[in-house]
């Protein structure tokens, strides 16, 4: 009983994230016809409030091994992406010019790419028209996805989280981010401690 209730939780989750940014029923050409936005909220969550990522490995999309555990010490930007997404192509040169801006002040990100409607060819693709230059992991089976459920979950694609110093959750955006949001959720995060 225990074993289907926890089957049916990661399928409901699943089938969340992945209808997240569908394209299905009638629409205009402009890629967005049947996308369920996220509610466009930011949350910053207190430090006593906050709970440990979950252990995150995987392989990138350039072959390399990559375990967010490694990261530990840096605030980590964690987006997780696809590339039918048309609301993660508006947002990929906000974070791009923001990595860029950050990744000298210890900010690390790492992009998640949702593997259940997308491929390694179609998302090294968007990695390369957008040039992105941080790394993301491919999420064939998104367990990825399904291992932050429960700790402010990516409930919609694009949604970004904020990891501080110690590995914990610290903030999420659903829907896409410009770079003044993002920026807002990586510098409180960043000045704790420094």
């Amino acid at each position: 009983m225990i074993r289907r209730t926890a089957l049916s939780a990661a399928v409901a989750a699943l089938a969340l994230v992945l209808a997240a940014c569908s394209s299905a029923g009638t629409g205009g050409g402009d890629g967005t016809s049947g996308f369920v936005a996220g509610d466009g909220s930011t949350i910053i969550l207190d430090p006593s409030r906050r709970a440990a990522a979950p252990a995150v490995a995987g392989t990138t999309l350039d072959g390399a091994k990559l375990d967010l555990a490694t990261l530990r010490g840096k605030v980590v930007v964690v987006n997780f992406w696809a590339s039918w997404c048309a609301p993660c192509r508006e947002e990929a040169g906000a974070l791009e010019s923001v990595y860029g801006q950050t990744k000298d002040k210890g900010v690390a990100f790492v992009g998640i790419v949702s593997g259940g409607k997308d491929s390694i060819a179609n998302a090294q693709a968007f990695a390369r028209r957008f040039q992105i230059s941080y790394p993301s992991l491919y999420d064939g089976d998104n367990s990825l996805v399904l291992a932050f459920r429960g700790q402010m979950s990516p409930a919609a694609i694009p949604t970004t989280l904020v990891l501080d110093r110690e590995g914990r959750v610290a903030a999420r955006a659903l829907d896409a981010v410009d770079r003044s949001r993002l920026l807002g959720m990586i510098e409180p995060v960043l000045a704790e401690n420094a």
